[in-house]
């Protein structure tokens, strides 16, 4: 029951009040309707070149992974050579990735990222799981990831020379969680804003960072390169959990997806734009990496509670402060484009009948999709309470790249089974075979050679999907509707939202 039938309710009685009522609400109809796109994220023509798509992969990659990520993919291979090849690696197989999904994306020119590939592929099932799991599990864990690492390298200014304490680190993960909640949920250009300023700050970090190690190296800083591969711990779970931790600083590698209808000329520039975007991030990490080893040994740097933090107080000692700063922008400007995309996935399954309605529904007044980034907020602040960082981002990876394997295979069935299907990128057959099967590895191997139960509760959580989906998809219960529709009624008019659809009428 929508705010339309309580206008119609109110004004039964009359037909004068029903008009006023009716032509008191048009303007604002009128203008939901004009900005409704900026939720979607549809433009009215192709704006998007390539120098603007590689910024945007450049930009939405970069985030908190690497300046969190070094120390766990050191942890798992043990030496500097394997973390230097593991770096590289993970851009090799994001390239890879990205440029499958570039043939998906043209192919297939639908919002919402893996799940119309998905749907196309596999049919509803797989869709479902994927939208189940993404708005339950990696999404909100992703948000609540880099929330975590804001506020490890905001605080530890303040406990030099030791590790700042867990309960600390939560409190500020969760203040930012709910600042940028309110900002998204509040005005959509706010956030827009506020991403152009925090995207350019990461930038001046990495500069920073990559050009001290170049001089570094100038002046012979070489001794942690010397036998680089020594006491390396190499197998098959500890790469695997290596690639987890790399993977995740290049997740948003399939980001440009999502804009492919706002591309010139999408069938040249979505390719070039992941061909010097991806490999461009990867140069930035390995030389990141390469600029840590200059100032601290393996040992030092697993120590570290923040490495950028210390490698800021070994080079730019009395600037130091500038680290920690730029880093703490960097994460948050990264917290803040997970929350700003956050409503698409929900609007299309909504759409779809597979999500509650109230997720797709959009603020009148701020034009928002309030209900997506505040349910968002609220399981993101709920992985924060148990959760650190490294088994965040294992369990993360673990079920995300489930689906990134999923949806690649599916590329390869379609095409079998879709061969009508226009393809304007056609990748070579062996690209997606190969990362089908270092999807399966990434997968199985850590469950195989190292079980863990979170692995378990990883699978059944995403099955239990299913019994979701038979009850209230399949077979559409009557019960669970009457107990939605008064919940969904009050809860729309306490956040003034109204349905998607009702704008594009």
């Amino acid at each position: 029951m929508g705010e339309t039938s309580l206008r119609k309710r109110k004004g039964a009685d009359t037909g004068e009040e029903d008009g006023e009522s009716v032509q008191s609400h048009e303007p604002q109809t009128t203008n939901l309707q004009k900005e409704a796109k900026l939720f979607d994220f549809p433009l009215p023509s192709a704006c998007v070149g390539l120098i603007s798509g590689i910024c945007m992969i450049v930009g939405t990659i970069i985030g908190s992974g690497i300046f969190v990520s070094p120390k766990a993919v050191l942890a798992n291979v043990g030496a500097v050579g394997p973390c230097l090849t593991t770096w590289a690696a993970c851009g090799v197989l994001a390239t890879l990735g990205a440029l499958c999904f570039a043939e998906l994306g043209t192919m297939i020119t639908k919002s919402g990222g893996e799940y119309p590939y998905l749907m196309e592929a596999f049919g509803p099932i797989p869709a479902f799981l994927f939208s189940w799991t993404s708005l339950v599990v990696t999404k909100p864990s992703s948000f609540a990831i880099i929330c975590l690492s804001f506020a490890e390298y905001a605080s530890a200014p303040f406990y030099p020379g030791c590790n700042p304490p867990q309960v600390v680190i939560k409190c500020l993960a969760a203040a930012a969680i709910v600042v940028i909640t309110l900002v998204n949920s509040l005005s959509v250009k706010l956030g827009s804003y506020l991403q152009n300023f925090l995207t350019a700050a990461k930038m001046i970090i990495v500069a920073i960072i990559i050009v001290s190690g170049i001089v570094l190296l100038a002046q012979g800083k070489t001794e942690n390169f010397k036998d680089s591969f020594k006491d390396s711990t190499i197998s098959v779970s500890s790469i695997s959990l290596a690639f987890y931790n790399g993977l995740w600083a290049y997740d948003g590698w399939n980001q440009l997806n999502y804009i492919t209808e706002e591309l010139k000329n999408p069938y040249r520039n979505l390719p070039l734009s992941i061909i010097i975007g991806i490999p461009l991030v990867t140069v930035c990490y390995v030389l990141i990496n390469i600029s840590y080893f200059t100032v601290m040994t393996s040992t030092e740097l697993l120590q570290s509670q923040a490495v950028a933090v210390t490698f800021g107080d070994r080079v730019l000692y009395p600037a130091s402060w500038i680290v920690p700063l730029f880093v703490v922008f960097s994460t948050i400007g990264s917290a803040n484009g997970t929350c700003f995309t956050a409503g698409r996935l929900v609007y299309v399954a909504g759409r779809e009948g597979h999500m509650l309605k109230l997720l797709s529904y959009i603020s009148i007044k701020r034009l928002t999709p309030a209900p997506a980034i505040i349910f968002y907020g609220i399981i993101a602040i709920i992985y924060i309470i148990p959760g650190d960082i490294n088994s965040l981002i294992n369990y993360f990876s673990f079920a995300v790249w489930i689906f990134y394997g999923s949806t690649i295979l599916g590329l390869i069935v379609m095409r079998f089974t879709r061969k009508e299907l226009q393809r304007p990128i056609r990748v070579p057959i062996v690209i997606p075979v190969i990362v089908t099967l270092v999807s399966v590895i990434l997968v199985l191997a850590p469950i195989i050679s190292a079980p863990e139960l979170p692995y378990l509760y990883c699978v059944l959580f995403i099955l239990s999907g299913l019994i979701v989906y038979v009850l209230f998809v399949h077979f559409k219960f009557d019960w669970p509707q009457k107990i939605s529709e008064p919940i969904t009624m009050h809860l729309q008019m306490l956040l003034e939202v109204v349905p998607a659809e009702e704008v594009t009428e």
